[in-house]
């Protein structure tokens, strides 16, 4: 049999097997009758957060679940439903999500329980749009987590690692459909990134840089501006940049898998996510690295890893800068802060990839960065503690609701130690 690996390949699976239940009463009895078992969503984490040397467990053969309450305005879906999918049912039904991130091929439980976000000064992560979810717990029971649940259980169970039983389905705020159209914008200097930074991020819905660190600057500008709210009024032609003449893709693929550029009109659902839905995302062979900072250091780290340049050339294929707004969650990256997020795709050289994260999580070091927990890093429980103020709580939680360590695996017993 063929060794099963992460989308990007960069993790092989040592799973002895790979359960798929049909229905949550199969999945209940499952996880009551099996020592250990992982959560396996749409295998996009770049980490080890859904390896195992037990068994995993799928949810992608459950029934369907797509549910609108217009009255609380929350639409209720399969955990293992794709935001993709979660989206497009949305549009068609004239509802939208908040935000999305870039590649809407995750999972809806998936991304949540990773603390996955997009970009915007007024958007926090995809977990905050979490109202309700339901979860076998380690016995096998199905518990109801929402805002009437005692003990701030909402905000733990919002980005969970799958670390306090496996989530079957998801209730998620949503609102009104709406418009966005995206303009690109390249080669925006140095010297304007750094000088004006705080205004370019803040100048749309979302907004996206991409660097690769060299004399280019910010070599793309994606200003994703929601129709019916201020139009952007920064002129970054005037600071330096050039617009884009047609589709750009922010890596080295083909521009025809990005969502539609040139300020053209269109869905949230299509216009929200930097990779359309019908295309393979991004590069594929690649792993990927993102960190956190508090928003007002971010230009302070973006000059500290300028230097870091010649470790970046051979290996990067593109780091993008997007802002986040504060989270409740407890393990959210950016939980209680307004926060900025550095985050690098690198091509799949796992040895060179491992040795410029170290040099980034040191020239981070003084900004308080927290490591986005499907992506790799190279922080010790020490530092990971520091990094999130809530962790030693969460641990505790996990302790009393998996008290044999059912849901244990390697990475959850490194970072909840």
């Amino acid at each position: 049999m063929a060794a099963r690996t992460n989308w990007a390949g960069n993790v092989v699976y040592r799973a002895s097997a790979l359960a798929r239940p049909s229905t949550v009463d199969e999945l209940q009895q499952l996880v009551a009758t099996t020592p250990r078992l992982t959560a396996l969503g749409s295998r996009h984490s770049f980490s080890t957060i859904a390896d195992t040397d037990a068994d995993q467990v799928t949810l992608s053969d459950l029934p369907p679940l797509f549910e609108i309450d217009t009255d609380r305005r929350v639409v209720r879906v399969a955990a293992g439903s794709t935001h993709s999918q979660v989206a497009a049912g949305l549009e068609a039904r004239g509802w939208a999500l908040g935000n999305l991130a870039s590649l809407p091929h995750i999972s809806t439980a998936g991304a949540v329980a990773t603390g996955t976000h997009g970009s915007g000064t007024r958007n926090p992560s995809l977990a905050q749009a979490v109202v309700g979810l339901d979860v076998v717990r380690a016995d096998g029971s199905l518990a109801r987590v929402d805002a009437a649940t005692p003990d701030d259980a909402l905000d733990v169970h919002r980005v969970a690692l799958g670390a306090l039983g496996v989530v079957t389905a998801v209730e998620l705020a949503i609102e009104p459909t709406f418009h966005v159209a995206t303009t690109v914008s390249l080669d925006l200097p140095w010297d304007a990134v750094l000088e004006h930074f705080d205004v370019v991020v803040a100048d749309g819905y979302s907004v996206s840089l991409f660097t690769s660190f060299d004399d280019r600057g910010a070599r793309q500008v994606w200003v994703k501006h929601r129709l019916g709210e201020t139009a952007p009024t920064v002129d970054l032609v005037a600071l330096g940049a050039r617009p884009a003449d047609g589709p750009v893709h922010p890596g080295e693929n083909d521009p025809a898998g990005v969502t539609e550029q040139g300020g053209v009109p269109g869905p949230w659902s299509e216009r929200l996510p930097h990779f359309r839905s019908s295309f393979t995302p991004s590069t594929g062979a690649e792993i990927q690295a993102e960190y956190l900072v508090p928003a007002g250091s971010a230009v302070a780290a973006l000059q500290a890893l300028r230097p870091l340049r010649s470790v970046f050339e051979p290996i990067l294929i593109a780091a993008e800068v997007r802002t986040i707004a504060p989270d409740t969650a407890w393990l959210a990256p950016s939980s209680g802060r307004q926060s900025v997020g550095l985050h690098f795709t690198f091509r799949r050289d796992a040895d060179a990839v491992a040795a410029a994260v170290e040099r980034i999580e040191d020239v981070l070091a003084p900004f308080d960065p927290r490591p986005h927990w499907g992506k790799v890093a190279a922080m010790d429980p020490e530092r990971l503690h520091a990094a999130y103020p809530r962790l030693s709580d969460f641990a505790a939680v996990a302790r009393d609701l998996d008290p044999t360590g059912r849901f244990r695996n390697a990475y959850l017993a490194r970072v909840l130690a």
